[in-house]
């Protein structure tokens, strides 16, 4: 039935592609609806919700450039009925942006935050592997970032990141992480202790098969710092030097 619609509200798109005649999933609900037989309907009704009611967030076009070099997709804000279709959506864009970029010759780097957030869901968990491998066939560098180790190791899925993953760069970790970290990815102690209450900025780079403990002291006067960092207090400080250089300026 909806293989039926599909080809109808895409008609005028593909007509004339520009983006005001983009379908909306309420021109799939309105085609549903005209159609006579009962499959239809329940469909049709199955998607109510999203169309016309409380979960209707998405049954708009899109109003972000997505042509710019950088996009920032944020579903923090969505609630918990439309937290995994906002991450699905998100995730078929970027599959769709890696597409363009690979045949225009260029490489497409994603980064995802709280990454454990994916791995949750199976949906998204399925789709997340599916992307560290394939990604580098089309040109594409994913990123995970995540803070909660344990809900990231603890999905099925997290091996075949890990296998796909060339790279991994580690932080200091509370005790009972690193525990499960080294048995993962065969730490010895004596390379654990660069991840044991280590200072900001320290810990272990796995390239390969090669693990490297370093120290990336970032320079906190410069300005880069002042855009970079998400400490409060750092924040905060910032806020308040601002009228000062504001002032200097004018001066």
């Amino acid at each position: 039935m909806i293989d039926r619609c599909l080809p109808i509200v895409y008609q005028k798109y593909f007509g004339n592609p520009i983006p005001e005649n983009m379908p909306v999933l309420g021109d799939l609900y309105q085609c549903l609806r005209d159609q006579k037989e009962m499959q239809a309907q329940r469909i049709a009704t199955a998607l109510e919700i999203y169309v016309n009611g409380s979960l209707k967030v998405f049954n708009h076009r899109t109003n972000v450039e997505l042509e710019n070099r950088i996009i920032c997709f944020d579903i923090k804000d969505l609630g918990k009925q439309l937290k995994k279709l906002g991450m699905l959506i998100v995730q078929d864009q970027v599959w769709n942006r890696v597409t363009v970029n690979r045949a225009a010759r260029k490489s497409t780097r994603y980064y995802v935050d709280e990454f454990h957030l994916l791995l949750k869901e199976e949906q998204t968990a399925a789709y997340s592997v599916e992307i560290w491998k394939r990604f580098r066939k089309w040109g594409g560098i994913p990123t995970g970032i995540t803070q909660n180790i344990k809900d990231l190791l603890s999905s099925r899925e997290i091996e075949n990141i890990f296998e796909n993953s060339d790279f991994i760069y580690m932080l200091n970790q509370a005790a009972g992480d690193r525990q499960i970290l080294a048995k993962q990815l065969n730490i010895s102690p004596h390379q654990l202790s660069y991840v044991t209450n280590s200072g900001e900025g320290e810990g272990l780079i796995f390239y390969g098969s090669t693990i490297i403990p370093f120290k990336d002291k970032f320079d906190k006067s410069l300005r880069l710092y002042a855009l970079m960092t998400t400490k409060l207090s750092d924040l905060e400080e910032s806020r308040e030097k601002r009228p000062a250089r504001d002032q200097k300026g004018e001066a």
